[in-house]
This record gives structure tokens, C-alpha cells and sequence, in this order.
């Protein structure tokens, strides 16, 4: 495949923490939602949210086929419920209110317990109270490792995001009326793991993984690497099971909010050089978001050591026999605003699946989009009938994309499908997860003003 085939037909993201300190195993102790302070600039901003109270939200660490226990205590005022975002669990664990669980109250805990048949780079957030809770910092990733791992020296977590502050590093409003009605409002202190490029030291010469999520409420990011030998091993969350193109600077990788792209990087031999994660934002030069630092006498490690990864689990869709459904993301006519019950509402409607917004979380008598029996193929057809691009996710199930009007689409298993303007993308899936499934646009300002719905598999 083409480089340009390749970078047209991604959608990636970027986000995320590291090892040590913001690392924490899943089941070792209570996960408490808490207000909290941190200095995004120089000046401390208070009224931020996440797990710790002066720390980004920790990255939580599984194992493929191990059950991982997770109880959330909420103690905010506010309600809430945490999803967590490309996993194939039960139903009843997905963490959407009203379609799968209560709202979590001030004081209440859930108890999350599931077993990740995957491997891979996942990432969680609230699903109630959404718009405000991930812009004020409740965004995390997750690590589900392969039961034998491919040969790493290391690996580096990064989360990038961005933060609306004034210029004494008080939040702004977290979403404009133009901004939901639009591309989404954008934050303007762009960060990996909360902080201003860091840069984190590994081994000369050795091998790193880089998981890169994007956890944004809005912003689609452009990337590439600067210095260093590099390749693509997985895409939000699934392994790459054939070669594919490295961006560049002239041709970036897309990252659209809720995306995730694994990096195998060899770190240069040479002590104090540096690799870049860079971006490139609108009407700006481009810019490192993060760096890795070579320490030590090289390690000499190459590329070709690497194990593959193991594939997924993933059941392959049967093109022969897929019944096909179509889907038409667009504006609606403002209307009534939606009933959310406990989780918040923006005051708006702007945005519509098949022409019809969704009513809210807590509306009653809403069917579901689709209705697909249990263990056959679909077929879905996703048109953007708009000039914004729409980051479409499907919870509890995989997808692989198959074609688009606009451009050549590698098959890469994925959860989030990046569309782009006027663009028609048909992806193929196999039906294999009971229950009701959120399907919205992962520009929060958008699913939170219609473009939201669910799948029911029967």
C-alpha cells in the first residue's frame, strides 16, 4: 500500500501516561473520581478532575484473558459513570447511563468487573456529566498486555489533550454553541500526559513501544515521528498484520478523538539524542508534543527482533451473506433540548443520525438504529453529510473498514471510524456481543447535541 493510501486512510489518536508513578494494576485498590489541582502552565488550575488529586488520571494496566476488577467511587457532586472506550466486554460493564448502568451519585461506587479478551491500547472516560468531567481531565488509557510480550526494552504512554484556560489558568467554558454546531470547541494549552512536551529518557539503542491515545473532547491530530527508525504494530488497539507507511511531516498520521496508535521505536544509539512525537495544529509550525531521550551506552537492539504480535481474537465479518445497514450523520434543525436526566445536557440540538437526534440519555421509548442478530455479518454504511469530520464510535464490538468514496482504507480493525467531509465509509462487523451498544460521534459537542444512538445485537 501507498504511503498517501495509507495516511488518507487513517484516523489515529493520541494520548496517554507512563510507567511508574501514574501506573497502577488493575484491582489493587479503589478508583475514587476527586476533584483536582494541577499546574497545566505555571500557575496552578483548580477545578480539574481525575483520579489523583494533582496528577492526570493513572494508566490502568490488565492482561488479555485476566479478569480485571475495577470499583469506582464517585465523589463529586456531580453524577457519573466511566466507560471503558474499545473494549469487547459485557454489556452490562460498558459504563453508558441509562442504556447499561444508573448514574453513579456523590458517595456511590460501581463495581466494573470484566475479563479484556484483547490485547492492546484502550483508554477510559466518564459517560455522564461527559462534556465537563473529560474537559476538566478525567481521561486515562489503559493497557491490556499480550500474554507473552514481543521483546520491548521499555514502552511510554502518551495521552495528548487539550485544555481551555484563560490567561490566568482558569478554565473557559468547556463547549460554545458554534463550537457544538461546528468542528467542536477547541482547547488552546495542548498537552501529553498534562504537561508541555515532556520528555521522558529511555535506553540507547533500545526498543520502545509508544502507545499514542488521543483522549480529546474535539481536536484531530496530525503526527509523526522526528528521529527514529520506526513502524506502526498496532491501531486502536488491534496489531497491524501487514506493512504500512511511516508519516512524515509532509504527510501526517490522523488521530481523531478516541484513536489509538501503537509505535515500535528503535531509540538512537547515541546518548542525549532525542526521538519527537510532533503535530502539526492550524496556522502553526510544527511541534513536538513529546520526546524520548536516549541515556546510556546503546543497547543495539533492532527492529527485526521484535515477536509479531498476536492477533486479536476478533471474529472476521462474512462479506457473502452481510446485511447491510446505512447510516447518514448531518445537522437537524435546532429542537428541544435533550432529555439527560443526571448527566448534563448542552442545551442544543445540531446533529442527527438518519435525521433524527437523539432525544437524551434519559428519554423514554427510543429504540435502537439497528437491530443485528447474534453471530451474522453487517454491513454498515456511515455518510457524512456534512463539511466536519466525525470520529464514529461503536462500543462493545470491532469493526474493519472495507471502502470509501474519498479514499483507499487499509483494513485495520478498529472501534473508531475518522469521516471525513462528504465522505461514505463502509465497514463490516460480526454481530457477536449482546446487548445495547452506544454509536455517537466522539466529538463530545456533537454527541451530546444529537449525533448519538445505539445498536441493539439480539
Amino acid at each position: 500500500m501507498k504511503r498517501r493510501e495509507f495516511l488518507l486512510g487513517s484516523g489515529a489518536a493520541a494520548g496517554a501516561l507512563g510507567l511508574g508513578k501514574f501506573g497502577l494494576a488493575a484491582g489493587s485498590q479503589e478508583l475514587v473520581i476527586q476533584p483536582a489541582s494541577f499546574a497545566l502552565r505555571e500557575q496552578v488550575t483548580t477545578g480539574m478532575v481525575s483520579l489523583t488529586p494533582d496528577a492526570p488520571p493513572p494508566v490502568l494496566y490488565g492482561k488479555q484473558g485476566e479478569v480485571m476488577r475495577l470499583p469506582v467511587r464517585n465523589t463529586l457532586p456531580d453524577y457519573t459513570a466511566m466507560h471503558w472506550h474499545g473494549l469487547r466486554i459485557p454489556n452490562d460493564m460498558d459504563g453508558v447511563p441509562y442504556l447499561t448502568q444508573m448514574p453513579m451519585s456523590e458517595g456511590e461506587v460501581f463495581d466494573y468487573e470484566f475479563t479484556p479478551p484483547d490485547a492492546g491500547t484502550y483508554w477510559y472516560h466518564p459517560h455522564c456529566m461527559t462534556m465537563e468531567q473529560m474537559a476538566h481531565g478525567l481521561t486515562g488509557v489503559m493497557v491490556i498486555a499480550e500474554p507473552e510480550g514481543p521483546g520491548f526494552d521499555s514502552e511510554q504512554v502518551v495521552n495528548l489533550r487539550d485544555f481551555r484556560l484563560d490567561e490566568d489558568s482558569v478554565f473557559l467554558p468547556s463547549y460554545t454553541a458554534r463550537g457544538a454546531a461546528r468542528a467542536g470547541t477547541f482547547g488552546n494549552v495542548q498537552t501529553a500526559n498534562w504537561l508541555d512536551a515532556p520528555t521522558y529518557d529511555h535506553t540507547a539503542g533500545g526498543l520502545v513501544r509508544l502507545r499514542v491515545v488521543n483522549t480529546d473532547t474535539t481536536r484531530i491530530y496530525k503526527l509523526h515521528l522526528d528521529g527514529a527508525e520506526a513502524r506502526i504494530i498496532a491501531w486502536d488497539g488491534h496489531p497491524v498484520e501487514f506493512d504500512i507507511p511511516m508519516p512524515n511531516a509532509e504527510e501526517p498520521l490522523l488521530v481523531g478523538p478516541g484513536q489509538r496508535v501503537d509505535f515500535a521505536v528503535t531509540m538512537p544509539a547515541g546518548e542525549g539524542q532525542t526521538v519527537d512525537l510532533m503535530a502539526k495544529f492550524p496556522g502553526q509550525p510544527h511541534r513536538a508534543m513529546a520526546q524520548l531521550r536516549a541515556t546510556g551506552s546503546s543497547a543495539g537492539r533492532d527492529l527485526r527482533e521484535l515477536h509479531p504480535l498476536s492477533v486479536n481474537p476478533v471474529a472476521r465479518p462474512d462479506l457473502t451473506s452481510a446485511e447491510l445497514h446505512e447510516f447518514a450523520f448531518g445537522w437537524t434543525p435546532e429542537g428541544n433540548e435533550p432529555n439527560n436526566g443526571f448527566c448534563g445536557s448542552l442545551g442544543y440540538n445540531f446533529w442527527s443520525i438518519n435525521r433524527t437526534p437523539w432525544p437524551g440519555d434519559a428519554a423514554q421509548g427510543v429504540g435502537p438504529l439497528a437491530t443485528l442478530e447474534m453471530g451474522k455479518s453487517y454491513v454498515l454504511r456511515l455518510r457524512n453529510k456534512s463539511p466536519n469530520l466525525h470520529p464514529i464510535h461503536l462500543h462493545g464490538l470491532a469493526f474493519v473498514p472495507l471502502k470509501s468514496n474519498l479514499r483507499a482504507l487499509p483494513p485495520l480493525m478498529t472501534d473508531t471510524m475518522l469521516l471525513l467531509k462528504d465522505e461514505v465509509v463502509e465497514i463490516a462487523l460480526v454481530a457477536d456481543n449482546p446487548g445495547d451498544w452506544a454509536f455517537h460521534c466522539h466529538v463530545i459537542e456533537h454527541q451530546k447535541t444529537g449525533l448519538t444512538g445505539f445498536i441493539r445485537v439480539v
